[in-house]
């Protein structure tokens, strides 16, 4: 497994879920080792939240997570240091793979928007880079 300072975003891709077909709704699911790749230890999910606002604005040094749109739409900017991407979650079967050591800016929130987050690991906030000169220094401690 490479280190978080040398994860890119290549290292986070779209992982497509299975979708089980009912006549009285759909069901997607998510499990460990099995959909994504690694042990749920958290959940959690945000919502209500205000036109315009941002969600995350940090990278983490270890923790992996798998962002959902639960409902709604919103978009994904990765950042690793040098490169950029975006990706726009609007599907509840369909999630995005981060990988630590890669900057994530979730925005352009829809009203009514619910975003899941699934983390391989219990909440730690020493695991957090939330400044973002921080992060640059942390990513480029690998480069020499």
């Amino acid at each position: 497994m490479t280190s978080s300072r040398e994860n890119t975003i290549h290292d986070c891709s779209l992982i497509s879920l299975s979708r089980h077909h009912h006549e009285n709704g759909n069901l997607t699911v998510v499990e460990d080792f099995n959909e994504i790749p690694f042990k749920i230890k958290r959940v959690f999910y945000l919502y209500d939240i205000p036109g315009g606002e941002d969600r995350g604005g940090h990278a983490h040094k270890a923790l992996y997570q798998f962002i959902v749109a639960i409902s709604g739409s919103f978009t994904i900017d990765l950042h690793d240091g040098r490169d950029t991407v975006s990706f726009t979650l609007n599907r509840p079967f369909q999630g995005l793979l981060v990988a630590p050591g890669v900057w994530n800016t979730l925005h352009n929130f829809s009203s009514g928007s619910v975003c899941a987050v699934i983390c391989s690991d219990v909440y730690d906030e020493s695991d957090y880079i939330r400044n973002f000169e921080d992060f640059l220094t942390y990513k480029s401690a690998n480069a020499k």
